[in-house]
């Protein structure tokens, strides 16, 4: 990804955070909080001016998107370098501030108060996008056979860590001692695992960081 995406997309999202704040305000001040405020959704009609709050959500999800397939095709174009280069990716480890889309997550609270959706939860997968700061301070590196047994074990002590805090959140709820409401346990279940994939894709980076940072040191 060049330095001339990575400008676009920071551009582009810095935009539409000011034109959600902006319409966020809108629907306060000049349409009662029709859209901020819990409501009934069965009893929702639309009027014009919810428009301005409803174009800048849905333009927020495109962006999302957008950006979930961008990285995604770069990482196609980085598996199919890899044997060419024998090099780790260039990338800008200014792709880490990506990392504070997981905030979105807490757009579920107000989502579950008005029509019980839990999905939003799920933004806070993108708390995984912080592993680029060290992904990026690792660009260009040399992937020789140190560095490929460096990979895995760091990615075998993420995953460890990973699927131990999932067996225990399963345990934990399963139990049904704490807690009675399956709404509730739908939405931690949610939380957990999207943090949790969070958690893994960003120590798997840094696992990986501090194991050839320390060998470097230590040579």
């Amino acid at each position: 990804m060049n330095k001339s995406k990575i400008k676009g997309l920071t551009i582009a999202g810095i935009l539409i955070v000011v034109l959600m704040l902006l319409s966020v305000g809108y629907d306060l001040f000049y349409n009662a909080g029709r859209i901020v405020y819990p409501m009934d959704a069965s009893a929702y009609v639309f009027q014009l001016s919810d428009l301005p709050l409803l174009a800048s959500i849905l333009m927020l999800l495109i962006y999302i998107c957008v950006v979930i397939i961008i990285l995604f095709k770069a990482n196609l174009n980085r598996q199919k370098a890899l044997p060419a280069q024998n090099k780790t990716r260039k990338i800008s480890p200014k792709l880490g501030y990506l990392g504070f889309l997981g905030f979105l997550g807490f757009a579920g609270i107000w989502t579950y108060q008005i029509d019980a959706s839990i999905f939003p939860f799920c933004f806070f997968v993108f708390f995984g996008f912080f592993s680029f700061f060290l992904e990026g301070k690792m660009s260009d590196t040399l992937i020789d056979e140190r560095f490929q047994q460096n990979a895995q074990a760091a990615q075998l002590k993420a995953l460890k860590i990973g699927f131990t805090i999932i067996f225990l959140a399963v345990i934990i709820v399963s139990q049904g001692r704490f807690i009675h409401n399956l709404d509730m346990i739908a939405i931690i279940l949610t939380i957990t695992l999207s943090l949790d994939i969070a958690l893994t894709l960003f120590l798997c980076e840094y696992f990986l960081y501090r194991l050839d940072h320390d060998e470097q040191l230590s040579e």
